[in-house]
């Protein structure tokens, strides 16, 4: 795989500082039954590297002692841990949001068909990743038989009453190197053809850009397109996506327990700006994240270029 961090350390992005921590997004591990092409986080089947109960703890430890609000889980396949109902019960004791982010057709999957009766049991908001109403661009982006997978998924969390009473958000990335549309006309296009050909319903849909690192990165530069890709992120900024940016608010915390602005840092494996170099959640207990410098690179255009991207969608 071509590493990208060397294209994208040398930046003329701004300089931002975070505000208030609300928000801990946790990856679970990288182990996911699919390998999407556009995959910042290089997840896959083969992949080992999962968080352990230690770990776990000491995040609910720094929950505790920063009175964090929202529990975003994500992966890999999260539900893919060991520990992912214990997280998930834990996190609705102590009245926190919780967020799964999942890729659907993991609830089809032998020995997880109960994850989903779980997941609407506790409540947990749902942000499930489909890049399109198409099969044949789902099934090219992501394999064979996964827009059927999803589809299914979709039907059951349904019946359990998501994209009803149960929060249900479906997200969109772009087949290649270019912007995601805008959101809103997007949105209706979805909710039309699902329903009207399979009888689906959700809350909302987030448009994500696609970020130039890891999978997705390493296919630009095999495709000699990687400048273009990022010449179309810089010529797109807009500066009144700065107010906005996800990582104002929140933490990144990989499956080892290390910090990061966001989960594109964790990726490039860039220290949170509190610190020069990786810092564990369990020296970070009483830290004041409040006004702290976030660590910036080229990829940073990314969630600022047009209606601006996010892990919560278009930022305008």
């Amino acid at each position: 795989m071509h590493p990208t961090l060397d294209r994208l350390a040398n930046t003329d992005f701004p300089p931002i500082q975070r505000n208030a921590l609300t928000t801990l997004q946790v990856n679970l591990g990288y182990l996911c039954n699919l390998s999407c092409l556009h995959c910042h986080v290089n997840a896959g089947p083969t992949r080992k590297e999962l968080m352990d109960k230690a770990t776990v703890d000491q995040l609910f430890e720094f929950i505790d002692q920063q009175s964090i609000e929202t529990l975003d889980l994500t992966g890999g396949a999260p539900e893919m841990n060991p520990h992912f109902e214990y997280v998930v019960t834990e996190a609705v004791k102590r009245g926190l949001t919780v967020i799964n982010r999942c890729n659907l057709t993991i609830l089809e999957e032998p020995g997880y068909e109960h994850i989903a009766e779980f997941l609407a049991k506790n409540k947990v908001q749902i942000v499930a990743s489909l890049p399109c109403y198409s099969s044949d661009n789902v099934d090219a982006q992501r394999g064979n038989g996964v827009f059927d997978k999803s589809i299914t998924a979709l039907q059951k969390l349904n019946a359990l009453g998501y994209g009803k009473e149960l929060e249900l958000s479906l997200v969109y990335n772009p087949q290649g190197a270019q912007l995601p549309p805008e959101q809103a006309s997007l949105e209706k296009e979805y909710k039309q053809h699902l329903f009207d050909n399979f009888g689906i319903v959700f809350s909302g849909l987030l448009t994500i850009t696609n970020m130039p690192i890891k999978r997705f990165g390493s296919t630009l530069i095999s495709k000699r397109s990687f400048d273009e890709y990022m010449d179309l992120l810089k010529t797109s900024y807009q500066s009144i996506n700065l107010d906005n940016l996800m990582c104002k608010s929140i933490l990144s915390v990989d499956w080892q327990g290390y910090v990061y602005d966001c989960d594109f840092n964790q990726m490039l494996e860039l220290p949170a700006g509190i610190a020069s170099s990786k810092k564990h959640i369990s020296a970070c207990l009483t830290l004041d994240f409040n006004q702290q410098p976030i660590t910036i690179a080229d990829h940073c255009y990314g969630c600022t270029a047009g209606s601006g991207s996010s892990c919560g969608g278009a930022l305008t």
